[in-house]
Formats: C-alpha cells, sequence, structure tokens
C-alpha cells in the first residue's frame, strides 16, 4: 500500500498518477480524457464478487470494448513521442494502477496520467454515500487536470451511459466557462450530492483554472442502450455512439484521424468482435439519420468502405445525408440559426431530471 501512495498525488478521495513532466503537460495544446470502465475497457461491477473479479484479473485478461485499442493507437500516431496526451479517469482503486498500467502498455497506450478513486476513505460512516457517487470524484478529478494544463487547451472527453458521465462533463465545462453564479454551482453540486470538503474544494479549484470553457468534444458510448435523443438537453457537442466505428466516422469528419485509420477500427470490430458488415452498414446510416455525418464527410469515407467491403457498394442512405453537421462547431454563431440547429452549448442544462 505504502509503494502506490508514494507514487501518487492524493487529494481527497482522488489518487493521480503522473507519467510525464509538468511542463510536457502544459505545452499540449489538445487533450483526450477517457473514462476507463466501460468505454475503454469492457468492466462490470454489479456486485462485490465482480469487483473482486476485476480487481484480481491479470492484465492480458482485462477485456476492451470493442475497438477501443485500435482506436486510442490511431489517435496517438498523430504524435512523434511515445506518450500521448491522453488521461484516463476509473472509479477503481489505486492499488489496481499497476495491472491497469500494465494493460494500457500490452494495447501499445502510454498515457500522461490517470486518476483513481481511493474508496477506503469513503468507509466513514459520514462518507459512505461517495461510495458509489461519481459526481463529485470525477468533477474533482477533472478540474484538478485543468490545473495542470496549457490555459488554451481542448478537451476531447470520452464517456458512457452507464453513470453520470453527460452531466459531470458538461457541469465541468459550467464551471470552467463561469456560467453559474457560485451560489448557484454551490445549490447544484448538493442536489448532485456532491456535499462537504469535497464541494468546497471544486469551488476553490474553480477560483484557480482560467476562465474558458476547455471542452471541445465529448463521446458517451451507449454501453447501456440509452436512446441517443436524451443527450440532445446537453447540446450538439456530445455526441453518442454505439460503437468504436461511429466514433471514428466523427473523429474523421473532424479532422482527428485519416480515412485509412477508420478502416483499421472496422477491420478490428469484424476480425475480433464478430461485427458484420452488416452491422457497419447500419452504424454509418445511423450517424446520416441523426445529421452527425453530413454530406461532405460521406462522400469522402465511402469510397474507403466500399473498397473493404465493410459497406455495399450498392449502398444508399436511408436520408440524404445533411449539408451541415449537427456534431459540428459553428463557424459562426449565426450558422445554427441559418441550419435550425439546437445550440452547440446550452446556456442552462437540466441536470437534475433523468428523461432516459
Amino acid at each position: 500500500m505504502a509503494d502506490w501512495r508514494s507514487q501518487a498525488e492524493i487529494v481527497g478521495d482522488v489518487v493521480y498518477f503522473g507519467y510525464v513532466q509538468a511542463q510536457e503537460q502544459k505545452r499540449t495544446a489538445e487533450v483526450y480524457v477517457w473514462d476507463l470502465d466501460k468505454t475503454y475497457l469492457d468492466t462490470s461491477w454489479g456486485s462485490i464478487k465482480e469487483l473482486y473479479k476485476t480487481a484480481i484479473e491479470k492484465a492480458f485478461q482485462k477485456k476492451n470494448v470493442p475497438g477501443t485499442a485500435t482506436l486510442v493507437r490511431a489517435l496517438t500516431s498523430r504524435s512523434t513521442e511515445k506518450a500521448f496526451p491522453i488521461f484516463f479517469i476509473t472509479a477503481s482503486p489505486p492499488q489496481m494502477e499497476y495491472k491497469i498500467r500494465e494493460k494500457l502498455r500490452l494495447d501499445g497506450i502510454f498515457p500522461f496520467g490517470s486518476f483513481y478513486k481511493d474508496n477506503l476513505k469513503n468507509l466513514r460512516p459520514n462518507r459512505i454515500r461517495r461510495l458509489t457517487q461519481q459526481v463529485g470524484y470525477k468533477t474533482q478529478a477533472l478540474m484538478q487536470l485543468r490545473m495542470k494544463l496549457a490555459e488554451d487547451v481542448k478537451l476531447v472527453l470520452w464517456g458512457d451511459d452507464s453513470e453520470s458521465d453527460a452531466v459531470i462533463y458538461s457541469l465541468f465545462s459550467d464551471i470552467c466557462a463561469r456560467r453559474m453564479s457560485d451560489r448557484q454551482l454551490s445549490d447544484m453540486l448538493k442536489a448532485l450530492h456532491v456535499t462537504g470538503e469535497q464541494a468546497k474544494l471544486i469551488l476553490e479549484l474553480q477560483k484557480q483554472v482560467p476562465d474558458q470553457d476547455p471542452v471541445d468534444k465529448i463521446y458517451i458510448n451507449l454501453a447501456v442502450d440509452t436512446d441517443p435523443e436524451y443527450y440532445i438537453k446537453f447540446g450538439r457537442r456530445i455526441v453518442p455512439t454505439e460503437n468504436s466505428f461511429q466514433a471514428a466516422l466523427d473523429l474523421f469528419q473532424d479532422g482527428r484521424l485519416r480515412p485509412e485509420q477508420v478502416v483499421k477500427i472496422a477491420q478490428d470490430l469484424v476480425m475480433n468482435y464478430d461485427f458484420s458488415p452488416e452491422e457497419l452498414e447500419r452504424s454509418f446510416d445511423g450517424l446520416i439519420r441523426r445529421r452527425i455525418l453530413a454530406k461532405k464527410a460521406v462522400e469522402e469515407i465511402m469510397p474507403f468502405l466500399t473498397n473493404q467491403r465493410f459497406i455495399s457498394a450498392a449502398y444508399v442512405p436511408t436520408v440524404s445525408p445533411a449539408e451541415i453537421s449537427f456534431a459540428k462547431r459553428p463557424a459562426f454563431p449565426e450558422e445554427e440559426q441559418e441550419h435550425s440547429l439546437d445550440p452547440w452549448v446550452p446556456e442552462h442544462i437540466d441536470y437534475l431530471n433523468d428523461y432516459r
């Protein structure tokens, strides 16, 4: 136990392991943040027995959400350095850091750092609720991460629908952008069961971070099949995805992946996870129907996918692709009105009513 403590930065139940120098973090313009459980790794913690099984698994036994290792490696290929500006956040205990880091090494991924939750501190009677509540833990972790990064950094965030990741990431954005008054934020944290010293710390960290919204894009893996329509209330910046192929298509549209990298992710899903070309075609068509994949991106990527037979040469979208992507940041404010688009980031989000 002393071993991990000697390597970590510990603030309450948030435990941070850094793997690169502070100056390297500060000079990075774009950073990726991934939730680990059910977003990168295919984990299930429905019981103490399942948690124990996860804890004793060897690194090579840990399973990925289909396609995630290939997707992250594709993103890392943009960097000339071995370490890549990606951070992982997990509710796993810090005692598992060695095994999880070893698993990432096996996947060819070398992150800048990772956050773990020290739930042993939450076994006291006045903190029992925090054992299962993730809003306070993850929000604090994100605020601590923000302190380590460049003033004008762009963050691309990954989460899933099994917890409250859309709420957490959007709230983090609101905190950094000062969209709420101190009183409103304090009341919101309390309503989300973030209380005591953790709420005070988040409010204190807000005073220290730049007055700027660092969140560029949010991807939510639909691990429990939430209706994508639910996420409209969080703004167009959130892209719910059914699989890594859909995420890769939007990353391609944003210029973060090349066509051949999207093809590699499709190959991984077909060869290693029993996806069929018909499933990929339905996923492709789903993004078009949701107005996420726009006409230009469809025309550019289609030849690569049909050439590899991941999409039929006879395929015709069930609806005409939109001229402007629903998931594209507007070049100018008037663009949203001109194309009847919902806000990229709403001024007010209803965090407290879950309509799923």
